[in-house]
């Protein structure tokens, strides 16, 4: 899905660049006024597939600065929590099923999840959200993408 986004990504880099449309204009796009702008989808997104990962892993969330401010920026962001996730080991991953994963998402109250919960009704859930915004901010203005754009390659 990662890959999905980079490439939406990339088309609407270009399709900015052919209508001579202002990047900012697409990266500051929201679908509505209190929901996050396609940048912040992004980091959102890439968020949870880093962190969902690290937690599964029984390893640490690396943390990115969320500075990213362009196009190139969000493809270098993507590729860094891509590596990130490259580089753990399946073995890694042999007890998250049962793993205790603790979050705290934004409040002070904590949520304790099995690791099959968390990954199943929190993980994925989050991470399709923000990937599914950020296609559809980018659709909504404009830029012509479609299903497979959305899927990426698998």
């Amino acid at each position: 899905m990662l890959g999905g986004l980079q490439a939406v990504l990339r088309k609407a880099e270009a399709h900015a660049t052919e209508k001579k449309i202002d990047p900012n204009a697409l990266l500051q796009a929201r679908l509505f006024p209190d929901m996050f702008p396609l940048l912040r989808q992004v980091q959102v997104a890439s968020d949870f597939a880093k962190s969902v990962s690290a937690r599964l892993a029984g390893v640490e969330v690396p943390k990115l600065d969320d500075n990213e401010q362009t196009f190139a920026d969000l493809q270098v962001r993507i590729e860094a929590v891509l590596a990130f996730m490259r580089g753990l080991d399946v073995e890694q991953f042999a007890d998250a099923a049962q793993r205790e994963i603790i979050t705290q998402a934004g409040t002070p109250k904590e949520k304790r999840f099995s690791g099959q919960s968390y990954l199943f009704n929190y993980g994925l859930p989050h991470f399709f959200f923000h990937t599914t915004t950020a296609y559809a901010i980018l659709r909504h203005n404009g830029v012509e993408i479609g299903k497979k754009d959305y899927i990426g390659t698998y």
